[in-house]
């Protein structure tokens, strides 16, 4: 029987959690304590609990953790005068604006208002680009939280063909761009792909990003496929129908225990880097 790989996320977090500590320490000793600032808007329960886990997720570990919770009928000006002041201070070097925001905000506009040096879940523009061109600092989370799956378990991408089902702004688009940098071979699926089963059966790395609880069938796969399910749904379910695609994959990511613990843990790193890079700035 074919051994089956299972990419354990929450040993791949704390491997990169165990190597921020002595950088952290090291910080301190120079009299700058990493911050993360997060900002809620509104009173969405989910949202609310991803923004403590994530400011719980700091504290642990020594960042501090600065929590923004600004009531639903805040304007787009309103929020964009909170992240103005948050580029300005200099003892915060990441700010994470949860998504998604209240429908009258305009959220592409206040992505835009983060400073790039802070924008360490990856939402502007100007990061996505720097990303796709090979040289961005701080790529989306959950694609970075992707690659450092791959890279801990020793899964090539250089030769391989990678199809990614979805095309968000901060996961599809970016992890399609991050495996083509990785030199795969990139398919990017979307709600019109024609034959989308037959284009998933040609992939050596299948990357689930839909949005869609157990979307992907083991059928689609082919036999020896390495799948990585970014999909968090109800019930604790990924994007990907878990059993059937365990049967076909030769290593495959739980959800949870996934893609989410990794994701956590490379927002830290990348508030861990700003920290580091406001020194270089300040001394430069």
């Amino acid at each position: 029987m074919d051994e089956k790989l299972i990419l354990d996320g929450q040993k791949v977090a704390n491997d990169v959690k165990e190597g921020l500590k002595p950088r952290i320490a090291v910080l301190k000793e120079e009299g700058i304590i990493p911050s993360l600032a997060t900002i809620l808007v509104g009173d969405d329960p989910s949202s609310a609990t991803y923004v403590r886990m994530k400011g719980n997720a700091c504290e642990r570990l020594g960042i501090h953790s600065r929590r923004i919770h600004l009531p639903k009928e805040t304007t787009t000006d309103e929020l964009l005068q909170t992240i103005h002041e948050l580029n300005n201070d200099s003892t915060v070097h990441g700010i994470l604006l949860q998504h998604p925001v209240p429908s009258h905000i305009d959220e592409r506009a206040a992505f835009e208002a983060i400073a790039l040096e802070k924008d360490v879940d990856g939402v502007t523009s100007w990061g996505y680009g720097q990303t796709a061109l090979g040289f961005g600092l701080y790529p989306s989370c959950t694609p970075a939280a992707i690659v450092r799956i791959m890279e801990y378990y020793n899964i090539e991408a250089e030769g391989k063909h990678a199809v990614v089902v979805g095309r968000s702004p901060i996961l599809g688009k970016p992890v399609s761009a991050l495996l083509l940098n990785m030199n795969a071979t990139v398919t990017t699926c979307h709600s019109r792909t024609v034959n989308l089963p037959e284009i998933v059966k040609q992939a050596d790395i299948v990357v689930a990003a839909v949005g869609k609880p157990e979307f992907i069938k083991g059928d689609w796969l082919k036999k020896g496929a390495v799948v990585l399910d970014a999909g968090y749904n109800p019930g604790n379910v990924g994007d990907v129908e878990y059993e059937s695609c365990f049967q076909k994959s030769s290593a495959i990511t739980p959800v949870p225990g996934g893609v989410g613990p990794v994701t956590i843990s490379m927002l830290l790193k990348h508030t861990v880097d700003a920290a580091e890079r406001s020194i270089e700035r300040r001394t430069s």
